[in-house]
């Protein structure tokens, strides 16, 4: 099983990022898909969870209506469009497989995207 997140980086408050995950060594859609994320001194936050489908999709409160997520099986892809960004959203964010609506401690995550949102 590998998880490689990209597309983190520096963006002032109010913008946007893209972030992607690439899966493999595994059937990726067979399984729901989450993304969390860790501050610094915090532990994991569970930020989305989609169900293997694409269908349903499930957002922490702090990010519904900023945060949108998707995937696409064909290209065992997984994405978090983040928009309207706040300082408070800075942290390392990871993909994890197994579940779309929770973290589950020793969850195959990757090794994460750093995202700093700056005031």
């Amino acid at each position: 099983v590998q998880l490689v997140e990209s597309g983190g980086g520096l963006v002032q408050f109010g913008g946007s990022l893209r972030l992607s995950c690439a899966a493999s060594g595994f059937t990726f859609g067979s399984y729901d898909m989450s993304w969390i994320r860790q501050a610094p001194g915090k532990g994991p936050e569970w930020v989305s969870g989609i169900a293997s489908g694409g269908g349903t999709t499930y957002y922490a409160n702090s990010v519904k209506g900023r945060f949108t997520i998707s995937r696409d099986n064909a290209k065992n892809t997984l994405s978090l469009q983040m928009n309207s960004l706040k300082p408070d959203d800075t942290a390392v964010y990871y993909c994890t497989r197994g579940s779309a609506t929770r973290y589950y401690s020793g969850s195959y995550r990757g090794q994460g995207t750093q995202v700093t949102v700056s005031s």
